[in-house]
């Protein structure tokens, strides 16, 4: 497929074959590296943000899962659309309705990880913090684990209560051993 590029890249430029040849895939490992570097920067910020928060080893691992996931996609994206095997036009399409699929389909899972993202982005809840959820009534305990998708809390009667990221950033929550940290935010 890619030679059947050149030639035609060749017989319109009037250039020799290899030549175009080198230039498609000098744009491939261009377009590729740029895929990958992209992945990168984003999976290192992210995981900076989960360390902050005092993430688990666990949501490091998840963090690059998702992320090398993305990025692969992109590249078979980007290797398709680039040697031929489908337009701009059915690969946009294709990208489309499976962007509305998976989104349609995780979407509790996503607003789980954009909530525990924006949580550790915003270090409201560290681990080992003592906090109540759901206000003055609600569930207290010692956060034992933050992940992307769900906080873990150890009440006082050593119980583990495991709520999910969007509910506890929706309600109120009452951090009583990060008073310090917290204002030092307002400031």
């Amino acid at each position: 497929m890619l030679l059947q590029i050149a030639s035609t890249n060749s017989t319109t430029t009037g250039t020799g074959g290899g030549e175009s040849l080198v230039t498609t895939l000098a744009e491939l490992a261009v377009s590729l590296g740029i895929i990958v570097v992209v992945g990168s920067l984003l999976t290192r910020f992210i995981m900076r943000i989960a360390r902050r928060a005092g993430a688990s080893r666990q949501t490091d691992s998840s963090i690059r899962d998702l992320m090398g996931v993305i990025v692969l996609l992109a590249a078979a994206g980007v290797v398709s659309t680039m040697s031929g095997l489908s337009s701009y036009f059915t690969a946009l399409t294709i990208s489309g309705v499976a962007g509305l699929a998976a989104s349609l389909a995780l979407q509790t899972t996503l607003s789980n990880i954009i909530s525990g993202l924006l949580m550790l982005r915003d270090g409201t809840v560290h681990v080992g913090d003592d906090i109540q959820y759901g206000g003055p009534g609600g569930l207290r305990g010692e956060v034992i684990r933050l992940s992307l998708r769900t906080t873990w809390l150890r009440t006082s009667d050593g119980q583990i209560a495991v709520i999910g990221n969007s509910n506890l950033s929706a309600g109120p929550i009452l951090n009583h051993s990060a008073t310090a940290r917290l204002e030092k935010k307002l400031s």
